[in-house]
């Protein structure tokens, strides 16, 4: 069983809150961490029918059951539930008491934010990082075999076939997720909606060309949009904006959670495609960007992170912000180090270095670490992200 990396900050909000609400995308692993974390704790699913019918019909019957902790697992069958916790937390307000799970649908964010308030901290757990894959696996897939894989749990543990796997995902995703959250008249185009962004990632977003190219409008794909990252599909990487006279571009990137998805929704089957195919930096970039999400995530932070773009074409992939710290960093798919790797980066200094502290750095797929201008060049699957 491979530990997760987020289970020290759980345990430590547990000493905190009365409630630890840990949000993520369906078959992350949240029931797994919550059951090895709390063993004690007595477990109610409400993915069960019975149990979810006592919990709309008559919730402090259910509640009162558990005289101590409880893990409530899949809260967004019955997120009115958490109306009810607000006033036994109150009563009671003893930490750790209630741990609880769920997909982040808008009307759970919204029901912990009204009911919950000050009372539950807050997780989200995503798939495998690199290094817990590392823990089961020695030697450490290829970056192209990652990209492949995926990184949901069950795919490593179990040893799944990708294309099986997601396959069936998308089918449960879209069959129990979209349908309860939007009233999407026809699967068929939403689905093609999102094969279309998988070949999109890493672009600025436009709403308009794919509302073209799927035949709905434009804000039918903006709803939809809002469905994939509020379901932890799509990640949404914004600008970076500043007060200069410059025309900065205003159109966010969209990544996937899991970059094995987009392979799959690409349709490639081997690392080899992966490595030949037009979207291999694409996707290179997609692993490592939410790699770092994971890492922050997984420390109980919220990532601040940005892209930056002209109108002229001046570009960093990826900045990561703490306060008035930059980390601006160029990420490519080749083995071997150029020196116009480092030119958005180093226009990036120039233009903002008296209001920040920049550190730059290039993420590529060699061996080499190095140092080209003050700029770090390494491998983070290889050197570490923080190298």
């Amino acid at each position: 069983m491979i530990n997760r990396q987020i289970q020290d900050e759980l345990l430590l909000c547990a000493t905190e809150y009365p409630a630890v609400t840990i949000l993520g995308p369906r078959q992350s692993g949240k029931t797994t961490l919550t059951r090895m974390a709390f063993p004690d704790h007595a477990y109610c699913s409400l993915e069960d029918p019975d149990t979810r019918r006592q919990a709309e019909e008559d919730p402090r019957g259910l509640l009162a059951g558990f005289s101590g902790g409880v893990i409530l697992d899949e809260i967004q069958r019955v997120p009115s539930l958490l109306s009810y916790l607000q006033g036994i937390i109150d009563n009671n307000p003893a930490h750790g008491r209630f741990i609880l799970t769920g997909s982040h649908q808008p009307q759970v964010h919204q029901a912990i934010t009204q009911s919950l308030a000050g009372r539950t901290a807050v997780l989200e757990l995503l798939p495998f990082s690199v290094e817990e894959i590392r823990q089961y696996r020695r030697p450490l897939l290829s970056p192209f075999e990652m990209i492949l894989q995926g990184f949901y749990p069950r795919l490593h543990q179990d040893q799944l076939r990708a294309g099986r796997f997601f396959s069936s995902y998308l089918a449960t995703y879209i069959e129990r997720d979209v349908r309860a959250m939007i009233n999407v008249q026809d699967l068929t185009r939403f689905e093609q909606c999102l094969r279309l962004l998988a070949g999109r990632i890493g672009q600025l977003v436009n709403y308009s060309s794919l509302a073209g190219d799927v035949g709905v409008s434009s804000t039918t794909i903006k709803n939809w949009i809002s469905v994939l990252k509020a379901s932890f599909i799509l990640f949404e990487l914004p600008p970076y904006f500043a007060n200069v006279r410059k025309r900065i571009v205003k159109s966010s990137k969209l990544y996937f959670v899991d970059v094995g998805l987009a392979a799959w929704l690409l349709g490639l089957q081997t690392p080899q495609q992966v490595q030949r195919d037009p979207l291999r930096g694409a996707l290179y970039e997609n692993l490592l960007i939410l790699e770092m999400v994971k890492r922050m995530l997984n420390q109980g932070k919220q990532p601040v992170l940005y892209f930056y773009r002209d109108a002229k074409g001046n570009e960093v992939d990826f900045l990561i912000s703490e306060g008035r710290t930059f980390t601006a960093i160029e990420i490519k798919s080749a083995e071997t180090f150029q020196p116009e790797f480092v030119s958005g980066i180093e226009y990036f200094k120039k233009m903002f270095s008296k209001d920040a502290d920049i550190q730059g750095k290039v993420w590529y797929n060699g061996d080499r670490k190095t140092e080209y201008h003050t700029i770090t060049v390494s491998n983070p699957l290889v050197h570490g992200f923080d190298g």
